[in-house]
């Protein structure tokens, strides 16, 4: 019996994916719930807005890219907009190469945060430290208005009071501080005076509440840590769950989609901004908030922590690696925008969490590639072929298509020689049975050139063959009139060894051999796939030379491959597999 997890329905079961996100915003837009709100110049608002919101404190990976097709592809099928936005609010873990790396990731995905207003395009390019100053100001009304108040317990006093599921919480000793204190400290927090931890903003809601989340959460903390785009004018900063509902209000966000973890916080991101709309700062309709299932894709591990852990333990090679479900991992595998695009259609969203198998992220990214990729010929384990009767300075052109499908695309030529390579497999002295490849007797075709006949083989001292010698039919030679005299059941694929290109390829498999690596407290590490990464020296038809950076093709028989787009040099490129053409995972 298989171990492997219940997923979700293969693409192919399922070509419409299901989208409960599509009919809650059909149903606002019936309603005109938000069809009247204008900006702050008055100018009119369309009608669904949401944003992705990443913090840059890491290289976004498959489960992001789910979460931006979702924001990015709502707002533009319902006349709308997205915003790019970064909940930079903690400094100790944000830096500004993760902000770079997300807004290429962003645009390479297929998706842009420009959109036409009255004047031209506008760049909905927005950081949440741009409210720096709103957040204090609303926070200082907070406190004012008996909502909040600063507590100066230690951290551990803090946590023992919050209590437990089973146990409600108990006020801080400091919860009736006067009003006038609590805005003096949270000024002087403000002014630089104390250290970390030795006060915080909290707001006054319900110790006793079932819901953790809502036993007076903290709202503001010192740190005292030089922010990536404030410097250091900040020694307080604002607390994610209280920032994020504030800046969807300040940018009228419509809907804010959150994943499913985000959804006991949801009584507090409505408190926020009814608290602050009374206060006069927004106005209704207030931002919604919904939750969908975040991705689980099997064997892979999408913690930000673990991701790091690999990177920093050179498990692999860099956050860019073929194996990483990062983004940049993805794209340098040979992943494409329309692959991943294609992959979040078929999965859909729904509103329970499920696995994904990682077949169906295969299986789009073949789908795609299968109608682009242009063909080649490869041979990656490689085993000298004699044709003991071809002239040794004959050379003939043989022809293939580029892409068997589309015929508009032309054609490509390669050489025979007297020598060529082949895959060892494709030899046998003692051959097994159904086996129509070469054994010493019987007849192949070599593709889309002559036919053959092995007349045996050479070996080395220790017995291993080195060498294959076979006979050709010159009257043989594919798409001449001579061809259709031979039946043969066997087709082999092979390279002229004098023009071969010799290359590096990297022959990638999936990083996990168990398909949940860090489920149950398990070690992920233990999971890990021997066998994930191979490189072999291997022989290439010889256009393949001239492959750019990116540039990707279907070797014959073997998967599709594409041109290291870091290593890969003029005349010289670099082989990733990019994914076999089956899925034979497990079999």
């Amino acid at each position: 019996m298989s171990n492997a997890p219940k997923t979700a329905a293969a693409a192919e079961a399922n070509p419409a994916s299901s989208n409960f996100l599509k009919g809650l915003i059909e149903a606002d837009l019936a309603s005109g719930k938000y069809a009247k709100r204008t900006d702050s110049l008055a100018h009119p608002l369309p009608p669904v807005i949401t944003r992705f919101p990443p913090e840059p404190n890491g290289y976004l990976h498959i489960g992001h890219a789910k979460a931006i097709c979702l924001n990015f592809s709502l707002a533009r099928d319902y006349n709308g907009r997205c915003h790019m936005r970064f909940d930079d609010t903690n400094p100790t873990k944000e830096e500004q190469e993760y902000v770079d790396t997300i807004l290429d990731a962003v645009k390479w995905l297929g998706f842009n945060w420009a959109h036409e207003g009255l004047a031209g395009p506008v760049e909905h390019l927005y950081y949440a430290s741009d409210y720096f100053d709103k957040f204090y100001a609303m926070a200082e009304y907070l406190i004012s208005a008996g909502h909040a108040y600063v507590d100066s317990q230690s951290a551990d006093d803090m946590a023992k009071n919050r209590g437990n599921f089973g146990e409600p919480g108990k006020n801080s000793p400091f919860r009736d501080r006067p009003v006038a204190e609590s805005l003096d400290l949270f000024r002087r927090m403000k002014a630089g005076e104390f250290k970390d931890g030795e006060h915080i903003v909290r707001a006054k809601i319900d110790m006793a509440s079932p819901n953790m989340n809502m036993r007076d959460p903290a709202i503001y903390r010192i740190r005292h840590a030089h922010h990536h785009r404030t410097g250091d004018a900040w020694c307080i900063y604002p607390m994610y769950d209280y920032a994020h509902p504030i800046e969807d209000a300040i940018e009228n966000v419509s809907h804010s989609f959150c994943t499913l973890e985000f959804q006991d916080h949801r009584p507090f991101y409505e408190w926020v901004l009814e608290r602050l709309a009374e206060g006069g700062f927004f106005r209704k309709p207030l931002p919604q908030q919904t939750e969908f299932a975040r991705l689980n894709l099997t064997y892979a591990i999408t913690s930000k922590r673990k991701l790091l852990q690999l990177v920093e333990e050179k498990i692999v090679d860099g956050w860019d690696d073929p194996r990483m479900p990062t983004i940049v991992g993805l794209r340098r595998r040979g992943y494409t925008p329309e692959s991943i695009q294609l992959f979040c259609d078929r999965i859909g969203v729904s509103k329970a969490d499920s696995w994904i198998d990682m077949g169906t992220l295969e299986g789009a990214l073949r789908d795609d590639l299968d109608a682009k990729a242009p063909r080649g010929v490869a041979v990656l384990r490689p085993l000298k072929l004699i044709i003991d009767n071809f002239p040794d300075d004959l050379t003939v052109e043989c022809t293939a298509p580029v892409h068997p499908h589309h015929p508009e695309r032309g054609h490509r030529t390669f050489p025979i020689t007297k020598e060529l390579w082949i895959e060892e497999e494709d030899f046998m002295e003692v051959p097994s049975k159904g086996y129509f490849r070469l054994f010493p007797g019987n007849k192949v075709r070599l593709r889309y050139g002559y036919v053959v006949e092995c007349t045996g083989c050479d070996k080395d001292e220790s017995g291993r063959v080195i060498a294959v010698h076979c006979s050709y039919f010159p009257d043989s030679k594919s798409g001449t009139e001579g061809s259709a005299n031979y039946k043969v059941k066997g087709n082999i694929h092979w390279v002229s060894s004098s023009h071969a290109l010799e290359a590096e390829v990297r022959m990638y498999d999936r990083l996990f051999a168990d398909a949940m690596p860090d489920s149950g407290g398990k070690d992920f590490k233990q999971a890990l796939n021997p066998s994930s990464k191979e490189v072999i020296t291997a022989y290439l038809e010889q256009g393949m030379k001239h492959a750019m950076p990116d540039e990707k093709f279907q070797f014959e028989r073997h998967g599709y491959f594409v041109a290291d787009r870091v290593d890969s040099k003029a005349g010289k490129p670099v082989f990733n597999r990019v994914v076999t053409l089956k899925d034979s995972w497990g079999k």
